[in-house]
């Protein structure tokens, strides 16, 4: 079947409404679902990234966690079933590529196969260095160097030497539609059998993680989503399903719906991975000066709360925007702002003299270009974070 080839399942999210308590003899009582998927027993499922919030960022963190998964080595597999608002697509840039249909499926969309990629640009540069002691680090505006978050103490080391990556495919009903201004409007039953449809019909290659990026709160994609897989993995396959990851912004309003979603995670048998603090922080490129604009701390005291693991901070990042939006590598340094415009103006006059001169060379991959940037680092730990616990909880389960 489709997810035979997933070892495991990771879904991120954000919070829902409060719902009725499920009895402990039924593990969903939703909607009928048939036919359900019958992975191998060996086989574990994905993760979810959940939210019963909206705007918090899933979508940012699920791509992120992405990235930082096949830079630690794993393939990963990315469901986007938030289909009245797909935006995995455009964050990875591939939003012109179409699905191909296979018999017995579709197949997804590959964003980059396994590979080596080559040493940063910095350090290619000190390697070349006659000295052997030139600086193989950017500076940021707050003074720390490459790579390096002001929010994360996490060291980086995504650009030492060649590094080889695990690959990335990708699933999202942003691939059939034709402009990405359509707008879907449908009623719960189509939403039901699409989500039914990429949970059985997507003919996904020999992946380590499934992160699934689901929409705010717990709709007919949550609800469907989570009787199908535990439909297909409860009783033979009971690892398969590694958890959720939450997601929230420090401030108390979305903290407050946030907490329903682990509740909802609870009543429906999700483990809950841990929270993820996203948009904690912001550190101006022009003068190097952090600021909490929303706010600090609240996601890990909900975490302390409700008993599940803090993941870590995430903070606002310029440059992961523009990377993202317009491809370009983040670079991190003091800007000259003589006027309200006049410094950002020169900046780019540089970097697009920059990119003039890199014209006919080969295009970089986003993964590439991301180990550029300051949330690197942090994401860094939060994989390592994530992986341990899979990890755990599956030798502690047993096969």
């Amino acid at each position: 079947m489709s997810l035979e080839n997933v070892k495991h399942i990771v879904l991120v999210s954000t919070p829902p409404p409060s719902l009725p308590p499920i009895p402990p003899s039924s593990p969903s009582q939703f909607l009928s679902i048939s036919p359900p998927f019958h992975p191998s027993p060996l086989t574990r499922i994905p993760t979810q990234i959940l939210s019963g919030k909206g705007g918090v960022g899933k979508s940012s963190i699920t791509t992120q966690l992405a990235l930082s998964l096949s830079l630690a080595g794993h393939s990963v597999g990315i469901l986007d079933i938030d289909l009245t608002g797909p935006s995995i697509p455009r964050l990875l840039g591939i939003e012109s590529a179409k699905i191909t249909q296979a018999p017995g499926g579709w197949l997804p969309v590959q964003v980059h196969p396994s590979q080596i990629l080559p040493p940063l640009p910095s350090q290619a540069a000190a390697a070349a260095s006659t000295t052997g002691q030139a600086s193989t680090t950017h500076t940021v505006p707050n003074g720390s160097t490459h790579g390096a978050s002001p929010f994360s103490t996490t060291p980086a080391n995504n650009g030492a030497g060649e590094h080889p990556i695990g690959s990335v495919h990708c699933m999202s009903l942003g691939f059939l539609l034709k402009n990405r201004n359509d707008a879907v409007v449908w009623r719960g039953p189509k939403k039901t059998a699409m989500v039914r449809q990429f949970l059985t019909s997507v003919l996904w290659p020999s992946i380590d993680y499934l992160l699934i990026d689901t929409p705010p709160g717990t709709s007919d994609e949550h609800i469907s989503l989570v009787e199908t897989l535990l439909k297909s993995t409860s009783p033979n396959n009971p690892n398969q399903v590694a958890g959720a990851v939450v997601v929230t912004t420090p401030q108390a309003v979305a903290v407050s719906d946030v907490r329903k979603e682990i509740n909802f995670c609870a009543k429906v048998g999700v483990k809950v991975l841990g929270v993820v603090e996203n948009m904690s922080g912001y550190v101006c490129e022009c003068c190097g000066v952090g600021v909490n604009i929303f706010g600090r701390g609240g996601g890990e005291v909900m975490s302390q709360e409700f008993g599940v693991i803090f993941l870590g901070r995430v903070p606002l990042d310029g440059q992961w925007g523009r990377l993202v939006e317009e491809g370009r590598r983040p670079s991190y340094g003091p800007v000259e702002n003589n006027g309200v415009d006049g410094g950002m103006e020169e900046q780019r006059e540089e970097e697009l003299e920059v990119e003039g001169k890199d014209e006919g060379k080969e295009e970089e991959l986003l993964v590439d270009k991301y180990r550029s940037c300051s949330l690197c680092p942090t994401f860094e730990g939060i994989t390592k974070q994530v992986v341990d616990i899979v990890e755990a909880r599956g030798m502690a389960l047993g096969p």
